[in-house]
């Protein structure tokens, strides 16, 4: 299955290794890596949720 995407290499601990599989398989994500390419963008967007809240209340000082 060839892709044209970036790809690259992540080492984790056992207990994070065992936290994202458990996202995937309650999610039922086919592959570990649909499921880590979720939690980035979920982790992403929450990031800049939390950012442009920050902003908004400096803002309002």
């Amino acid at each position: 299955m060839a892709t044209d995407k970036p790809r690259y290499t992540v080492s984790v601990d056992n207990e994070l290794f065992q936290q994202i599989e458990d996202f995937r398989f309650e999610h039922r994500y086919q592959t570990r890596s649909e499921a880590t390419v979720e939690l980035i963008r979920l982790g992403l967007e929450s990031l800049k949720k939390e950012s442009e809240k920050s902003k908004k209340h400096m803002d309002k000082n």
